[in-house]
């Protein structure tokens, strides 16, 4: 890097520290992404990413709310929360300096893609950039940062042989429905949910295939207006009171799920080894250019109250049955 211009060396540690900054914990990482749309609103993936993100959230606070910790050891929970925590920071490690790059290539009116591989990101993603620089096509970046950030997390995170045996292959994975894995949830102000689901996280194409179809209902013209809303007045906190607190139907329900931060510690994360996942991984064209497809509803509002009631109905009849936790 000594060899790089005083200037480019001074961005470099201000991304670095910025980074560093946002990436303590779920909350700030889903505050970093939407304070980036909003500055930023063409690259639209920041947008996807923070309500994404706002899902991580829910699903940490889950292991520790009213439900959980009665079916799910404790071992297992924290062990679940780890996964969520490690694949978050991952992602937001490795595109948050990223963005800023960009953020600083508009405010210099010039491209600073140079600076990409000092941020040991993909060969990939830094093409892509340099494209969209170009052509300016909001939708194939975020396509393609919805693929490189899948790619990023799947070996360290998927593959890991940790992760793997005690979470991707374990038990709790046959209640997947239910640990709303692979189900993310886009809510408005209105007590309205919407969102998508795939079956099979550990597939990578899946995982892919699922962002798209998120990213085709956030920006739908009709549904984005109150998705936005949602997150411009709605602050997160981990807690699924942030959204049920809108559900009519819900309205008399206690909060049981408790504030991330007075839940869970902040984590400090390492990487030991970076490789580049796009030098040994063939980039599948199905994942750029397949068309998105719904094949079930999207608006899942009675879904999630009905998966809330199979949940209590669950912890009851293990309650009748003294059956062990997982």
């Amino acid at each position: 890097m000594s060899h790089l211009p005083i200037g480019d060396q001074k961005i470099i540690s201000q991304i670095q520290i910025e980074t560093n900054r946002n990436n303590i914990d779920n909350i700030s990482r889903t505050a970093a992404y939407f304070a980036y749309f909003k500055k930023n609103p063409d690259i639209i993936w920041s947008f996807l990413a923070s309500m994404v993100s706002r899902n991580g959230g829910w699903n940490m606070c889950d292991l520790e709310g009213s439900i959980f910790p009665q079916l799910l050891e404790s071992k297992t929970r924290k062990q679940l929360f780890l996964t969520y925590e490690r694949a978050n920071w991952l992602i937001f490690h490795d595109v948050f300096p990223q963005l800023l790059v960009y953020q600083y290539s508009l405010e210099m009116k010039r491209p600073m893609f140079h600076l990409l591989p000092y941020f040991k990101v993909s060969a990939f993603i830094q093409k892509e950039w340099i494209r969209y620089w170009k052509d300016n096509d909001q939708y194939r970046l975020m396509t393609a940062l919805i693929i490189n950030e899948q790619n990023v997390i799947q070996t360290p995170i998927i593959e890991h042989p940790v992760y793997k045996s005690k979470v991707f292959h374990s038990m709790i994975f046959s209640f997947q429905d239910w640990l709303h894995f692979s189900c993310v949830l886009f809510p408005t102000c209105g007590g309205e949910l919407y969102g998508a689901s795939a079956n099979g996280f550990r597939s990578l194409s899946k995982r892919i295939n699922l962002g798209k179809r998120l990213a085709k209902i956030l920006f739908d013209q009709r549904l984005f207006p109150y998705f936005y809303e949602f997150a411009e007045t709605t602050p997160h906190t981990g807690s699924r009171y942030d959204y049920e607190q809108y559900f009519i139907t819900l309205r008399s329900t206690n909060r049981d799920t408790p504030f991330l931060r007075t839940t869970f510690p902040v984590m400090e994360h390492h990487i030991h080894e970076y490789n580049d996942w796009s030098l040994s991984r063939f980039v599948s064209p199905a994942w750029i250019y397949s068309p998105v497809r719904h094949r079930h509803t999207i608006h899942l509002t009675d879904w999630y109250i009905s998966k809330k009631e199979q949940l209590h109905l669950m912890l009851q009849l293990k309650k009748i049955l003294h059956l062990k936790r997982i």
